[in-house]
C-alpha cells in the first residue's frame, strides 16, 4: 500500500493575482518549491545539510497544466510526490487542489542534484537524499 502525497497548505493571498483577479502563473512554481522544500524538512533534510555535502537541487523543466482557476482568499493543498528512477534525474508530481477537491493544477518536474563544487550531476541523487534524510519513506524511499 502507497502513502499519500505529503502536502502543505496555502491561502492564496491578494498580492499573488493578477489584473484579471487570478492566481498568477509564476506563483504556481513558487507554491510547487514551498512544498518541495516542505517536503524535503519533513524528511529531516535541511538546505544547510544539502551544502555541508556540497549538493543543491536543481529543478531541469517544469510543467504545469492550469485546470481551474484561483483567486484571493482560496484555501489549497499542495501535493508533492518524488518518483525515483536511475540515472542523475527523477521527477517530482504535484497537485494544486482546492478545499472542495478541484484540482486547479498539476505540476511535473524533472530535477537533478548538483555536486556544486564539480559543477555536474551527481551519478545517483536518490542514493544522497536516502543518506541525508531522517526519514527516507516521506520521499517514497
Amino acid at each position: 500500500m502507497s502513502q499519500e502525497p505529503y502536502s502543505v497548505s496555502i491561502t492564496v493571498r491578494g498580492y499573488e493575482t493578477d489584473s484579471q483577479g487570478h492566481l498568477n502563473q509564476a506563483v504556481y512554481l513558487q507554491y510547487a518549491e514551498h512544498a518541495r522544500w516542505s517536503v524535503l524538512r519533513e524528511a529531516g533534510i535541511s538546505q544547510e545539510a544539502l551544502l555541508s555535502k556540497g549538493v543543491g537541487p536543481v529543478a531541469l523543466e517544469n510543467t504545469i497544466r492550469y485546470r481551474s482557476e484561483l483567486r484571493a482568499g482560496d484555501e489549497v493543498t499542495v501535493s508533492c510526490a518524488f518518483v525515483w528512477g536511475e540515472g542523475r534525474t527523477f521527477t517530482i508530481e504535484q497537485v494544486v487542489t482546492k478545499a472542495d477537491g478541484t484540482v486547479s493544477a498539476t505540476l511535473t518536474g524533472v530535477g537533478g542534484l548538483l555536486d556544486l563544487k564539480a559543477r555536474k550531476m551527481v551519478p545517483d541523487p536518490k542514493e544522497y537524499f536516502r543518506a541525508l534524510a531522517s526519514d527516507p519513506r516521506v520521499l517514497g524511499l
